[in-house]
């Protein structure tokens, strides 16, 4: 007859064993190899304004973004030449380029995920806007083994 404590040695035994080889298996496995694979997803809202029948000629299009959260206001001006009707803008802007949304103090406006609010004046005045959502991003890679 087998006793009980024996039956508990042999268990705990076998499962000593699969882990030390478990273990052993990593460390003898094959290394992944380096990937060559880069990921990047940058979202971007497009945003603009349009004067239909050029009755303006030219004129300046500023554009404000409200974080709804913060209530931090990014600015953008761009100009419209005669002849233009519109332009389209992206937020946020790259702080590289030489117009960028910024706000009061000159900062750049930065990709946070949230609600918010924009519009567009014209000669003082808010000729248009709406509302958006900056999504939320994530990527994923996936090691090939070969």
């Amino acid at each position: 007859m087998v006793s009980f404590s024996t039956l508990l040695l042999a268990g705990g035994l076998r499962r000593y064993a699969a882990a030390v080889a478990l273990v052993a298996g990593a460390l003898v496995a094959s290394p992944a190899k380096a990937q060559t694979w880069m990921v990047s997803t940058t979202p971007y809202i497009k945003l603009g304004i349009l004067d239909k029948y050029n009755a303006l000629g030219g004129y300046n299009a500023v554009f404000v973004v409200t974080e709804e959260k913060s209530g931090k206001l990014f600015t953008l001006t761009k100009a419209v030449a005669k002849g233009e009707n519109g332009v389209d803008i992206f937020f946020p802007t790259e702080p590289s380029d030489p117009d960028y949304f910024k706000n009061a103090a000159g900062l750049a406006a930065q990709r946070v995920p949230g609600n918010y609010l924009w519009e567009c004046r014209v000669n003082g005045k808010r000729a248009v806007g709406g509302h958006f959502v900056y999504p939320e991003t994530g990527n994923d890679v996936i090691v090939v083994r070969g």
